[in-house]
This record gives C-alpha cells, sequence and structure tokens, in this order.
C-alpha cells in the first residue's frame, strides 16, 4: 500500500460512515486489503488498478458512497478513524463500534 496520508484516513472512515453497522468491519478491512493489491498491481505493470486504482486509501475508498466528512470531535468519527489505523497496521479492532 502507498504512505498513509491524512486524507486516506479520512476518506475511508467516510466510506464506512455509509454502511450499516454490522458490515464496517470487513468493509474496513477490504479498503485496506483492496488498496494493498492495487499497489502491487500498479508497482508490477505500472498502470493504476481498473477497480481499487493506484494502491491508497483513498483510491480504494473513493469508489464507494461517501458520508459527509465530519469534525474530529465526533465519536463516531473518531472511532471509524481508529478502526482504518488499526486495520493498517494489522491489529484487532477492540471496542471500536
Amino acid at each position: 500500500m502507498r504512505p498513509v496520508m491524512l486524507s486516506d484516513l479520512t476518506t475511508a472512515a467516510r466510506a464506512l460512515l455509509r454502511v450499516p453497522m454490522a458490515e464496517r468491519r470487513a468493509l474496513c478491512e477490504r479498503i485496506v486489503c483492496e488498496a494493498k493489491m492495487a499497489d502491487r498491481f500498479t508497482r508490477r505493470l505500472q498502470k493504476q488498478h481498473p477497480e481499487w486504482g493506484n494502491g491508497t486509501l483513498v483510491s480504494a475508498s473513493s469508489k464507494r458512497m461517501l458520508a459527509a466528512e465530519r469534525a474530529c470531535d465526533d465519536p463516531e468519527y473518531c472511532a471509524f478513524l481508529t478502526m482504518v489505523l488499526h486495520a493498517i497496521a494489522g491489529k484487532e479492532f477492540g471496542a471500536v463500534v
């Protein structure tokens, strides 16, 4: 996966806000996986993956419906930012929404 920037985290969190609670963890893992696979594809073939983009979380997340960005003091939004960070680190999500 390409280096993770703040926009990657916020875009992935916005994608998570648009799906039912029961689907959020799976979607988070899928977005991270797609970004990793797209990065390998892009590096190997020197072109973007047709569905997952260039290997960034922004690219993997942007094909989905995105909620409006929220303020960082919104507890639900913070929980999703944390969920994305945990997925990137390969850790269990713990008590995240």
